[in-house]
């Protein structure tokens, strides 16, 4: 019983944030998830709530999707997921989510700083690049996209909405990766069943929250959701050095 409040409590935890914000699911949920189930049921479970959450708002944010700004990252993601996975297969994880954290670490602090860029069409496909690089070597899509979008100073409903149409791309093709290749078991779907009642619990209570938050704010939660990236990454990759 104890472990079920738990499970349920980061099911609405991320989901309230997913909603309000357009991402955070796996940042929130996926360290969590891992102290209940195995590595390949904690990842097919946020995989299949997040698509959840993405799919229930697509319709009432489907306003706000900046489509050309979409379809190029998502060409750049088709293209950067196989080097994802090369990278995945030859050089050392544990170095590379290292490097990678204290680069998320040090990018956040020059946004908090100010760090603005130019939007162009080849920054367009490479940030969909490095976010399809990212999924599949080290499991997590949207920090990337998180930079260059607050970087450009895109509006909080392009953010969120651009968001969750991306990650219902990645997601489906993550999810197919996974049922192929590891294959899933009756735990899985039955936890995403049961977790349903409190993804709409999460839904209700992060749209009410996203009406809340200004523009300010939602950057701020922004910055800390990288931050939180950047440190959960190093504190994996120190923890698996030992």
């Amino acid at each position: 019983m104890l472990e079920l409040t738990f499970y349920f409590f980061i099911i609405l935890t991320a989901a309230i944030l997913q909603t309000s914000t357009g991402f955070g699911f796996s940042i929130m949920a996926t360290p969590f998830l891992l102290l209940l189930f195995s590595p390949p049921q904690a990842m097919q479970l946020n995989i299949i709530l997040s698509l959840v959450i993405s799919f229930s708002l697509l319709w009432k944010v489907k306003k706000d999707i900046e489509f050309a700004l979409l379809k190029k990252i998502m060409i750049g993601s088709i293209v950067g997921a196989p080097v994802g996975s090369l990278l995945f297969a030859i050089v050392d994880v544990t170095t590379f989510k290292l490097l990678i954290a204290i680069l998320l670490i040090g990018l956040t602090i020059m946004l908090i700083k100010n760090l603005s860029i130019q939007q162009t069409n080849g920054r367009d496909y490479g940030v969909g690049f490095i976010s399809g690089m990212f999924t599949t070597s080290i499991g997590m899509a949207g920090p990337p996209l998180l930079l260059y979008f607050a970087s450009t100073h895109k509006k909080k409903e392009t953010i969120r909405a651009t968001s969750l149409a991306y990650y219902i791309f990645i997601y489906l093709i993550s999810l197919l990766s996974q049922l192929t290749i590891e294959g899933t078991s009756k735990t899985v779907w039955l936890y995403s069943l049961n977790a349903l009642p409190i993804v709409l619990i999460g839904l209700i209570v992060g749209q009410l929250l996203f009406r809340k938050l200004n523009q300010k704010l939602f950057l701020t939660f922004i910055y800390v959701l990288l931050v939180a990236s950047g440190i959960m990454l190093f504190i994996q990759s120190i923890w698996a050095m030992l």
